[in-house]
């Protein structure tokens, strides 16, 4: 009996073995062109689905002239045909056998898609969604070489001050995410942050000025999304970056890709050298007795960094996915910086002077993991994701301070932070042009500043601890938010409708003066996304939401800052946070070789937070005088209107010319007082930027981007205008796999803050070069596997996805 089943068996799987096809690699060739132009697409998509074991098996892109050339196992497929903005062709059921071509297709543009993204202009910088604008980073010549700072101070609404400062549509309360999240690539001070991480290694800058409820509430301007490059095409590729540049610069950077299957490894490495010179002058005269004080620090920053992002995305399924990364962020920073000051009294007879010598030596450390899960359901649009999110953060500050050739202080500052992210959000279609959202988010954030002051004992020549200026802060941020929203379409007219709670829970806590404080607020933060499309190419969009911006631990601690012996900064621990609520008004138009994209906004915000200077009534002794200490620090000190119009205009005339303008016109009215001294004001200003390029003979690219920020005041403040000019120059090498460019930043070496601040005791003048002076930058790009991801003939491919929170 055992002998007969034995033989059955043996025969079934003699059977099937000789039923079941032999299948072998061929390779399936074809060409994809746009059907308007008759120009060929390049990096369309061609994927090979597998009905038997339902799903997509294997798939490539075009080239640039539109062809393709793909290894395919023999059997039954569905074929499709894909480019973004396009009308995608499926070839079902078709049965490969043997090599061949299968032909030439002509994809036509889908005008319903162009209307949920809308391209600016050939080889664009700039994507325009209804509630973001998008920068494309790598198009634009003049931040090659260059840092996350340059990027952001060219993109439309936002702004990047002398100090380092970033500001959307001139306000300041702007959050900042890397990929959607919080990042250590910010790290803790987020202006030497950004001027580390190089340019190249930036994808786009996602602009979100009307935040539905899936956002979260920080950030009383809106939102800027940092997305690192991050390669899916199936192989081996990636692309590597040098440069060198004056004043002494150099960098080396490269992003590598590997997909094999169900498994996409990518890794991202930079090490970035920059000396950035700059100063801070200040003039001071004093109203009751006409002493003046000339100060000037001059400073060499030298940055060193190394930033390395890794991580692998593992696709389960055809509809689950996990992805997991990790950060490590080391930057080494010295600051020698030379601070003169000079006295003079009412007749301008010198009294006094000193030399103080801060020479300030620190390093950065970031170690950050991330982990999502994603799950797609079989319907479109039904999606369930999971993040999490671990991060730490560490800053040692050390400097020996000299006056007159004597060391008299040693500044030791310690700061550690620890932070934790939770999400996960829930998206459900209902019917066919509506769904649900639902989602929680939890942020833990832990940090520890450890500030130690050592002054030199003159007469035991020993440097003793002072009491009175160490300090230790501990701060701790507990954020938990639910939110829900709702969108539907009635023929043209869409809308999106939400609701976020978020409660927060601080922790100010100062065992060396044994001060402790607890806060507990909780606020509901509105949302409504309103529009109507008059045509394909014309639509109106209408956005109200409500947002907040809680202080910084920086503006919390109590304890000065001893750069300066006479101008301090002082943190104050009773800060509330600001409440804005935003109206505004969009439109988009697309006509002939124009497209028009322009609002109207209007905000209001109460116990906003402003910068107070006061003479702090003490005085130091310099050389035998005794000077008054300024002290500057942040108050809730008033509410602000703020009513504006921006728009952006892009011109191509031909196919290798393009003109942009961006420009900003906005009104603040600030009321308030601080101790009995009125701070109302109203101030109107303006920025205007403008970008040309032009490819000359020799097929080298040309880049001009010129911008001009007006002149403003509020009650103490009166700030300049400042212009500044950027050249670049680019060509392509070796069949577009290499690229090289040079660039020049501040041509006219005129990108510097300047201003004057009044009280009713002094008067100063001041002037900073925060971010160095006019700079040359020359770099060399090359690229394996992959292409130059511009326009050729056809439309651009936008790429990504939106990021959620």
């Amino acid at each position: 009996m055992h002998k007969i089943i034995l033989f059955i068996l043996v025969f079934s799987i003699s059977n099937l073995q000789a039923q079941r096809p032999i299948k072998k690699e061929v390779r399936i060739s074809g060409k994809i062109i746009d059907k308007e132009t008759q120009q060929p697409l390049e990096y369309a998509t061609i994927a090979f689905f597998n009905k038997r074991t339902n799903k997509v098996v294997t798939g490539g892109i075009t080239d640039t002239k539109g062809m393709f050339n793909i290894p395919v196992d023999t059997g039954l497929y569905d074929i499709t045909l894909e480019y973004i903005s396009f009308k995608t062709i499926t070839i079902p059921n078709k049965k490969i056998t043997k090599s061949e071509n299968i032909g030439s297709f002509s994809l036509e543009i889908d005008l319903e898609s162009l209307g949920e993204i809308e391209i600016i202009a050939e080889k664009t910088t700039v994507e325009v969604r209804l509630d973001k604008k998008i920068y494309n980073v790598g198009k634009d010549l003049t931040v090659r070489g260059g840092n996350v700072s340059d990027v952001l101070d060219n993109v439309p609404s936002v702004s990047v001050d002398a100090e380092g400062t970033v500001a959307l549509r001139g306000n300041e309360n702007v959050r900042i995410l890397i990929n959607g999240k919080p990042s250590g690539l910010v790290g803790l001070d987020s202006s030497d942050a950004l001027q580390q991480l190089p340019a190249e290694a930036i994808e786009k800058v996602e602009v979100i000025t009307s935040p539905s409820a899936r956002y979260e509430a920080e950030g009383t301007a809106g939102i800027l999304n940092i997305i690192l490059r991050r390669s899916k095409l199936q192989g081996l590729n990636g692309a590597i970056t040098t440069n060198v540049g004056h004043p002494n610069a150099a960098g080396i950077s490269g992003n590598i890709n590997y997909r094999t299957g169900n498994i996409n490894i990518f890794n991202t490495l930079s090490y970035n050298y920059k000396e950035r010179p700059g100063y801070w002058y200040t003039y001071t005269e004093y109203k009751a007795n006409g002493n003046i004080f000339d100060e000037k620090r001059d400073w060499e920053r030298t940055n060193k960094g190394l930033t390395n992002n890794i991580g692998i995305e593992w696709y389960i399924n055809d509809s689950a996915s996990i992805t997991t990364s990790v950060v490590y962020n080391n930057n080494d920073l010295n600051n020698n910086s030379t601070n003169h000051l000079n006295q003079y009294d009412a007749n301008n007879n010198l009294i006094g002077n000193s030399l103080r010598l801060d020479p300030e030596k620190g390093d950065n450390n970031t170690l950050q993991y991330a982990f999502n899960f994603t799950k797609n359901f079989k319907k479109s649009g039904h999606k369930l994701t999971f993040d999490f999110q671990h991060e730490d953060n560490e800053q040692n500050l050390k400097s020996l301070i000299n006056v007159d050739g004597q060391n008299t202080d040693i500044l030791t500052q310690l700061e550690d932070e620890s932070k934790i992210l939770l999400r996960t959000d829930y998206v459900l279609p209902i019917g066919e042009n509506s769904q649900i959202e639902m989602g929680y988010r939890g942020d833990f954030s832990n940090k520890s500043t450890d500030y130690k002051v050592e002054l030199l004992n003159t007469n035991t020549n020993v440097f003793e601890v002072d009491n009175n200026l160490t300090n230790l802060f501990n701060f701790r941020n507990y954020i938990h938010a639910l939110y829900t929203q709702y969108g539907n379409k009635i023929n043209k007219f869409s809308y999106l409708l939400g609701l976020r709670m978020e409660n927060t829970q601080l922790t100010l806590d100062q065992p060396t003066s044994n001060d402790f404080e607890k806060r507990n607020f909780t606020g509901l933060f509105p949302t409504i996304n309103l529009s109507y499309e008059f045509s394909d190419s014309e639509n109106i969009t209408l956005g109200y939401n409500r947002r907040l911006s809680r202080p910084r631990s920086y503006y919390l601690n109590p304890f000065p800052s001893r750069s300066s012996l006479t101008n301090i900064f002082q943190g104050n621990p009773g800060l509330n946070p600001t409440y804005s609520g935003k109206i505004d008004l969009g439109y988009l138009n697309r006509f002939g070789k124009f497209i028009l994209s322009s609002s109207l906004y209007y905000q209001e915000s109460n116990d906003v937070i402003r910068f107070v200077s006061e003479d702090t009534q003490e005085t130091v002794n310099i050389d035998g005088q005794e000077v008054p200490i300024l002290q500057r620090g942040p108050s809730n000190i008033a509410s602000e209107q703020r009513y504006g119009f921006e728009f952006n205009l892009t011109y191509t005339p031909i196919r290798k010319w393009r003109m942009n303008t961006d420009f900003n016109l906005f009104n603040a009215i600030i009321d308030g007082d601080y101790q009995g001294t009125s701070f109302d004001s109203e101030n109107m200003t303006w920025r205007l930027r403008f970008s040309n390029k032009l490819t000359l003979p020799g097929a080298i690219d040309w880049q001009t981007n010129m911008s001009y920020r007006g002149a403003s005041e509020d009650a103490q403040n009166v700030r300049d205008a400042v212009f500044s000019t950027n050249l670049a120059f680019s060509k392509d090498l070796f069949k577009e796999k290499a690229s090289i460019a040079f660039n020049i930043n501040d041509v006219f070496n005129s990108n510097k803050f300047s201003g004057t601040v009044e009280t009713d005791d002094f008067i100063s003048d001041r002037e900073i070069r925060f971010r160095g002076v006019r700079s040359y930058n020359l770099s060399f790009t090359y690229r394996f596997n992959q292409k130059k991801k511009e326009e050729r003939g056809g439309r651009p491919r936008g790429g990504g996805d939106d990021v959620q929170m």
